[in-house]
Protein backbone atom coordinates (compact mmCIF):
# COMPACT_ATOMS: atom_id res chain seq x y z
CA UNK A 1 0.00 0.00 0.00
CA UNK A 2 1.37 3.36 -0.74
CA UNK A 3 1.76 6.03 1.41
CA UNK A 4 -0.15 8.12 -0.08
CA UNK A 5 -3.33 5.79 0.67
CA UNK A 6 -1.84 5.05 4.25
CA UNK A 7 -2.41 8.91 4.64
CA UNK A 8 -5.84 8.73 3.15
CA UNK A 9 -7.00 6.49 5.80
CA UNK A 10 -5.41 7.44 8.59
CA UNK A 11 -6.79 11.01 8.27
CA UNK A 12 -10.47 9.00 7.67
CA UNK A 13 -10.10 8.14 11.36
CA UNK A 14 -12.20 10.14 13.67
CA UNK A 15 -11.23 11.87 16.74
CA UNK A 16 -13.34 11.25 19.84
CA UNK A 17 -14.53 14.79 19.93
CA UNK A 18 -15.72 13.82 16.26
CA UNK A 19 -17.09 10.70 17.51
CA UNK A 20 -18.95 12.15 20.04
CA UNK A 21 -17.21 9.47 22.52
CA UNK A 22 -17.73 11.04 25.97
CA UNK A 23 -14.97 11.45 28.28
CA UNK A 24 -14.27 9.49 31.06
CA UNK A 25 -15.20 12.72 33.87
CA UNK A 26 -13.26 12.78 37.34
CA UNK A 27 -16.71 12.51 39.43
CA UNK A 28 -17.88 9.64 37.24
CA UNK A 29 -17.77 6.46 40.09
CA UNK A 30 -15.47 3.73 39.23
CA UNK A 31 -18.68 1.01 40.61
CA UNK A 32 -21.85 1.59 42.39
CA UNK A 33 -23.44 -0.41 44.77
CA UNK A 34 -26.86 -0.38 46.49
CA UNK A 35 -26.81 -1.97 50.13
CA UNK A 36 -29.74 -2.86 52.35
CA UNK A 37 -29.11 -1.04 55.81
CA UNK A 38 -30.75 -3.50 58.80
CA UNK A 39 -31.91 -0.84 61.47
CA UNK A 40 -34.67 -0.06 63.88
CA UNK A 41 -37.61 3.01 64.12
CA UNK A 42 -37.11 4.28 67.65
CA UNK A 43 -39.23 7.32 69.38
CA UNK A 44 -36.59 9.78 70.19
CA UNK A 45 -36.90 8.45 73.91
CA UNK A 46 -36.01 4.84 73.31
CA UNK A 47 -33.51 5.82 71.53
CA UNK A 48 -31.91 8.20 74.42
CA UNK A 49 -32.51 4.98 76.75
CA UNK A 50 -30.81 2.68 74.52
CA UNK A 51 -33.68 0.47 74.31
CA UNK A 52 -33.49 -1.59 70.99
CA UNK A 53 -37.56 -2.39 71.24
CA UNK A 54 -38.46 -0.40 67.76
CA UNK A 55 -39.71 -1.55 64.82
CA UNK A 56 -37.48 -3.64 62.71
CA UNK A 57 -36.33 -1.86 59.32
CA UNK A 58 -34.71 -2.22 56.55
CA UNK A 59 -33.13 1.24 54.80
CA UNK A 60 -30.67 1.35 52.14
CA UNK A 61 -27.38 3.45 51.08
CA UNK A 62 -25.62 4.09 47.77
CA UNK A 63 -21.89 3.81 47.60
CA UNK A 64 -20.19 4.55 45.02
CA UNK A 65 -16.08 4.03 44.79
CA UNK A 66 -14.09 6.89 43.29
CA UNK A 67 -11.74 4.40 41.41
CA UNK A 68 -10.74 0.74 40.81
CA UNK A 69 -7.83 0.21 43.12
CA UNK A 70 -7.07 -0.22 46.59
CA UNK A 71 -8.78 0.49 49.61
CA UNK A 72 -10.66 4.08 49.34
CA UNK A 73 -11.62 6.56 51.87
CA UNK A 74 -15.72 6.96 52.30
CA UNK A 75 -17.56 10.29 53.50
CA UNK A 76 -21.41 8.74 54.49
CA UNK A 77 -24.12 11.03 53.80
CA UNK A 78 -27.24 12.14 55.39
CA UNK A 79 -30.02 13.77 53.93
CA UNK A 80 -32.28 16.12 55.67
CA UNK A 81 -36.06 16.09 56.01
CA UNK A 82 -36.54 16.62 52.21
CA UNK A 83 -35.09 12.94 51.43
CA UNK A 84 -32.23 12.28 48.73
CA UNK A 85 -32.39 16.19 47.44
CA UNK A 86 -30.22 17.58 44.21
CA UNK A 87 -27.35 18.77 47.14
CA UNK A 88 -26.58 14.95 48.11
CA UNK A 89 -25.52 14.43 44.61
CA UNK A 90 -23.93 17.40 44.14
CA UNK A 91 -21.46 16.64 47.20
CA UNK A 92 -21.36 12.62 45.97
CA UNK A 93 -19.96 14.05 42.81
CA UNK A 94 -17.63 16.82 44.45
CA UNK A 95 -16.20 14.19 46.64
CA UNK A 96 -16.07 11.25 44.19
CA UNK A 97 -13.99 13.81 42.27
CA UNK A 98 -10.72 13.78 44.82
CA UNK A 99 -10.65 10.35 44.92
CA UNK A 100 -13.08 10.07 48.39
CA UNK A 101 -16.03 7.50 47.97
CA UNK A 102 -19.58 7.94 49.42
CA UNK A 103 -22.13 6.36 50.74
CA UNK A 104 -25.19 8.11 50.51
CA UNK A 105 -28.07 6.73 53.07
CA UNK A 106 -31.63 6.74 52.33
CA UNK A 107 -33.49 7.11 55.70
CA UNK A 108 -37.15 7.43 54.05
CA UNK A 109 -38.20 4.96 51.87
CA UNK A 110 -37.68 1.78 53.82
CA UNK A 111 -39.66 3.57 56.28
CA UNK A 112 -42.56 4.73 53.63
CA UNK A 113 -42.03 7.79 53.87
CA UNK A 114 -40.87 10.86 51.29
CA UNK A 115 -40.09 13.70 52.77
CA UNK A 116 -41.21 15.19 56.92
CA UNK A 117 -40.84 18.82 56.43
CA UNK A 118 -44.40 19.65 56.86
CA UNK A 119 -44.76 16.64 59.65
CA UNK A 120 -41.63 15.91 61.28
CA UNK A 121 -43.25 13.81 63.82
CA UNK A 122 -43.58 11.37 61.49
CA UNK A 123 -40.01 9.99 62.28
CA UNK A 124 -38.47 10.58 65.65
CA UNK A 125 -35.11 12.87 64.70
CA UNK A 126 -32.58 10.34 66.49
CA UNK A 127 -33.67 7.33 64.10
CA UNK A 128 -31.02 8.90 61.52
CA UNK A 129 -27.76 8.69 64.47
CA UNK A 130 -28.79 5.03 64.80
CA UNK A 131 -29.20 4.31 60.62
CA UNK A 132 -25.82 6.23 60.22
CA UNK A 133 -24.08 3.37 62.91
CA UNK A 134 -25.93 0.74 60.98
CA UNK A 135 -24.38 1.76 57.79
CA UNK A 136 -21.21 1.71 59.43
CA UNK A 137 -21.21 -2.05 60.09
CA UNK A 138 -21.54 -2.40 56.06
CA UNK A 139 -18.65 0.06 55.76
CA UNK A 140 -16.54 -1.90 57.69
CA UNK A 141 -16.87 -5.26 56.11
CA UNK A 142 -16.21 -3.82 52.47
CA UNK A 143 -13.13 -4.72 50.78
CA UNK A 144 -13.09 -1.58 48.93
CA UNK A 145 -13.61 0.59 51.66
CA UNK A 146 -10.50 1.84 54.69
CA UNK A 147 -12.43 1.57 57.66
CA UNK A 148 -10.05 3.76 59.02
CA UNK A 149 -10.81 6.67 56.81
CA UNK A 150 -14.81 7.32 57.38
CA UNK A 151 -16.06 10.40 57.68
CA UNK A 152 -19.95 11.79 57.97
CA UNK A 153 -21.49 14.45 56.86
CA UNK A 154 -25.15 15.76 57.08
CA UNK A 155 -27.45 18.08 56.16
CA UNK A 156 -30.50 19.85 58.26
CA UNK A 157 -32.47 16.64 59.73
CA UNK A 158 -29.47 14.87 58.69
CA UNK A 159 -27.08 17.29 59.94
CA UNK A 160 -28.50 17.32 63.35
CA UNK A 161 -27.54 13.79 63.01
CA UNK A 162 -23.93 13.64 62.12
CA UNK A 163 -23.47 16.65 64.45
CA UNK A 164 -24.98 14.63 67.26
CA UNK A 165 -23.23 11.39 66.42
CA UNK A 166 -20.10 12.63 67.35
CA UNK A 167 -21.41 12.04 71.45
CA UNK A 168 -19.35 9.64 73.74
CA UNK A 169 -22.63 8.11 75.03
CA UNK A 170 -24.49 7.57 71.66
CA UNK A 171 -21.46 5.68 70.43
CA UNK A 172 -21.86 3.45 73.48
CA UNK A 173 -24.98 2.68 73.17
CA UNK A 174 -25.31 1.94 69.58
CA UNK A 175 -22.52 1.86 68.01
CA UNK A 176 -21.24 -1.84 67.16
CA UNK A 177 -19.37 -1.26 64.19
CA UNK A 178 -15.47 -0.64 65.85
CA UNK A 179 -15.37 2.22 63.32
CA UNK A 180 -14.21 6.03 65.04
CA UNK A 181 -15.22 8.28 62.58
CA UNK A 182 -12.30 10.89 60.87
CA UNK A 183 -14.31 13.97 61.09
CA UNK A 184 -17.97 15.21 61.59
CA UNK A 185 -19.45 17.64 59.25
CA UNK A 186 -22.90 19.56 59.67
CA UNK A 187 -24.74 21.55 57.25
CA UNK A 188 -27.50 23.60 59.06
CA UNK A 189 -28.03 21.55 61.61
CA UNK A 190 -31.09 21.64 64.42
CA UNK A 191 -28.89 22.84 67.72
CA UNK A 192 -32.36 23.84 69.98
CA UNK A 193 -31.92 20.56 71.91
CA UNK A 194 -29.80 20.08 74.41
CA UNK A 195 -28.73 16.24 75.08
CA UNK A 196 -27.60 14.78 78.92
CA UNK A 197 -23.46 14.99 78.56
CA UNK A 198 -23.33 16.36 75.31
CA UNK A 199 -20.35 17.82 75.55
CA UNK A 200 -19.13 14.58 75.82
CA UNK A 201 -17.92 14.09 72.25
CA UNK A 202 -14.94 12.03 70.66
CA UNK A 203 -12.36 13.66 69.77
CA UNK A 204 -12.15 14.20 66.22
CA UNK A 205 -12.98 17.37 63.95
CA UNK A 206 -16.26 18.72 63.94
CA UNK A 207 -16.96 21.04 61.79
CA UNK A 208 -20.35 23.17 61.26
CA UNK A 209 -21.89 25.41 57.91
CA UNK A 210 -24.64 27.22 58.18
CA UNK A 211 -25.81 30.74 56.89
CA UNK A 212 -27.00 34.00 59.22
CA UNK A 213 -30.67 34.53 57.84
CA UNK A 214 -31.27 30.75 58.16
CA UNK A 215 -35.05 31.06 59.99
CA UNK A 216 -35.46 26.79 59.23
CA UNK A 217 -32.30 26.05 62.05
CA UNK A 218 -31.12 29.46 63.17
CA UNK A 219 -27.31 29.26 63.44
CA UNK A 220 -27.43 31.26 67.36
CA UNK A 221 -28.04 27.92 68.64
CA UNK A 222 -25.26 25.77 67.26
CA UNK A 223 -23.66 28.95 68.30
CA UNK A 224 -24.28 28.77 71.50
CA UNK A 225 -23.95 25.35 71.48
CA UNK A 226 -19.94 25.20 69.84
CA UNK A 227 -19.41 27.31 72.38
CA UNK A 228 -20.00 24.78 75.24
CA UNK A 229 -18.02 22.63 73.08
CA UNK A 230 -14.92 24.74 73.25
CA UNK A 231 -15.16 25.24 76.72
CA UNK A 232 -15.11 21.48 77.14
CA UNK A 233 -12.35 21.16 74.87
CA UNK A 234 -13.89 20.12 71.69
CA UNK A 235 -12.14 20.48 68.09
CA UNK A 236 -15.04 22.02 67.11
CA UNK A 237 -14.96 25.11 64.17
CA UNK A 238 -18.32 26.83 62.77
CA UNK A 239 -18.88 28.91 59.22
CA UNK A 240 -21.26 30.95 58.71
CA UNK A 241 -22.38 32.79 55.44
CA UNK A 242 -23.89 36.17 55.67
CA UNK A 243 -26.22 35.65 52.85
CA UNK A 244 -27.00 32.11 52.55
CA UNK A 245 -30.43 30.65 53.60
CA UNK A 246 -31.41 26.95 54.51
CA UNK A 247 -30.27 25.06 51.99
CA UNK A 248 -28.06 27.19 50.35
CA UNK A 249 -26.19 24.25 49.20
CA UNK A 250 -28.79 22.74 46.88
CA UNK A 251 -28.25 23.64 43.45
CA UNK A 252 -32.35 23.18 41.94
CA UNK A 253 -32.97 25.88 44.94
CA UNK A 254 -34.50 29.25 44.53
CA UNK A 255 -32.58 32.34 43.76
CA UNK A 256 -33.64 34.32 45.64
CA UNK A 257 -34.73 31.89 48.96
CA UNK A 258 -38.21 31.00 48.56
CA UNK A 259 -41.14 30.61 51.96
CA UNK A 260 -42.61 27.44 52.33
CA UNK A 261 -45.25 28.27 54.64
CA UNK A 262 -45.91 24.28 55.45
CA UNK A 263 -42.45 23.90 56.83
CA UNK A 264 -42.29 23.08 60.48
CA UNK A 265 -39.82 25.06 62.45
CA UNK A 266 -38.59 24.46 65.89
CA UNK A 267 -36.55 28.08 65.84
CA UNK A 268 -38.57 29.40 68.95
CA UNK A 269 -38.50 26.20 70.86
CA UNK A 270 -35.65 25.66 73.74
CA UNK A 271 -35.56 21.00 74.32
CA UNK A 272 -33.98 19.45 77.01
CA UNK A 273 -33.26 15.81 77.87
CA UNK A 274 -34.35 15.01 81.58
CA UNK A 275 -32.91 11.74 83.49
CA UNK A 276 -35.81 9.29 82.38
CA UNK A 277 -34.65 10.25 78.53
CA UNK A 278 -37.59 12.65 77.92
CA UNK A 279 -37.02 15.16 75.46
CA UNK A 280 -38.96 18.22 77.44
CA UNK A 281 -40.10 22.00 75.86
CA UNK A 282 -38.21 24.18 78.64
CA UNK A 283 -41.18 26.42 78.27
CA UNK A 284 -43.91 23.70 79.62
CA UNK A 285 -41.82 21.84 81.68
CA UNK A 286 -43.60 19.17 79.79
CA UNK A 287 -42.26 16.31 77.20
CA UNK A 288 -41.84 18.09 73.45
CA UNK A 289 -44.59 17.57 70.68
CA UNK A 290 -44.67 19.33 67.21
CA UNK A 291 -48.46 20.52 68.12
CA UNK A 292 -46.22 22.54 71.05
CA UNK A 293 -47.09 26.62 70.18
CA UNK A 294 -43.46 27.10 69.89
CA UNK A 295 -43.29 25.18 66.64
CA UNK A 296 -44.26 27.40 63.89
CA UNK A 297 -44.42 27.29 60.34
CA UNK A 298 -43.01 28.81 57.55
CA UNK A 299 -39.35 28.72 56.47
CA UNK A 300 -36.90 30.64 53.81
CA UNK A 301 -34.87 27.78 51.79
CA UNK A 302 -33.08 28.69 48.96
CA UNK A 303 -29.54 28.30 47.00
CA UNK A 304 -26.80 30.78 47.51
CA UNK A 305 -23.65 30.21 45.32
CA UNK A 306 -21.01 31.92 46.35
CA UNK A 307 -21.73 30.21 50.11
CA UNK A 308 -21.72 26.49 48.29
CA UNK A 309 -18.45 27.44 46.02
CA UNK A 310 -16.60 28.49 49.37
CA UNK A 311 -18.13 25.20 51.43
CA UNK A 312 -17.11 23.17 48.64
CA UNK A 313 -13.49 24.30 49.32
CA UNK A 314 -13.87 23.84 52.81
CA UNK A 315 -15.35 20.64 52.57
CA UNK A 316 -13.11 19.48 50.55
CA UNK A 317 -10.14 20.63 52.77
CA UNK A 318 -11.38 19.22 55.50
CA UNK A 319 -11.74 15.40 54.62
CA UNK A 320 -8.24 15.65 52.28
CA UNK A 321 -6.60 16.20 55.75
CA UNK A 322 -8.87 13.89 57.62
CA UNK A 323 -7.89 11.16 55.06
CA UNK A 324 -4.68 12.44 54.44
CA UNK A 325 -5.07 12.99 50.81
CA UNK A 326 -2.30 15.19 48.73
Amino acid sequence: MSDERVERRQAAVPSADEANIEPILPDMAARTELHSIDTLTLSDTQFLRGEAVGKATTTSGQLRLATNSGQLPVVVLQHGSAGMAPNVEMWVRELNKIGVSTFALDGFTGRGLIEVNTNQALLGRLNFILDIYRALEVLAKHPKVDPARIALMGFSRGGQASLYASLKRFHRLWNRSGVELAAYVSFYPDCATKFLSDTDVVGRPIRIFGGTPDNYNPIAACKAYVERLRAAGADVQLTEYPNASHAFDNPRGAQPAAMLPGYQSVRNCLIEEDADGLLINTDTKRPFAYTDTCVVHGVHIGHDPVATREAKQAVKAIFKKAFQLP
